[in-house]
């Protein structure tokens, strides 16, 4: 190979839960996710609009167009998110994730926290 070029190699892409996937989640202004929690590690960008997360010790966190956060796994972090705006709420997040698992568990809402007031669901 001359030049100073080099050659490149492909791997074959893994197969199985160390894939990373990635889906386009829209919420609707005065609508919400739910409470729920992630098997696996979440990574997400605000597209637009602006989310604000319920954490389950009742911590509010908002997160506007153009910012990331990372969601932890396990039941210890149920959480809901909340679209308290007038236009959706876009959200792109990225996880690894096996080809059969829900991307999230929907759980009551936890003892301590403040009823949502969210349409279509209690808690």
């Amino acid at each position: 190979m001359g030049g100073g070029g080099q050659a490149t190699v492909r791997r074959p892409r893994p197969t199985g839960a160390s894939d990373l996937i990635g889906r386009e989640i829209v919420i609707a202004p005065g609508e919400c996710t739910g409470w729920h929690y992630h098997d696996v590690p979440l990574m997400a960008v605000v597209k637009c609009g602006t989310l604000t997360r319920v954490l389950h010790d009742d911590t509010v966190e908002v997160h506007p167009a153009g910012t990331t956060f990372v969601e932890p796994p396990g039941i210890d972090h149920i959480h809901l998110g909340r679209n308290l705006g007038t236009e959706p709420v876009v959200l792109q997040v990225t996880c690894s994730l096996a080809e059969d698992a829900p991307w999230s568990v929907s759980t009551p809402a936890p003892p301590t926290a403040t009823h949502c007031g969210c349409p279509g669901h209690d808690g």
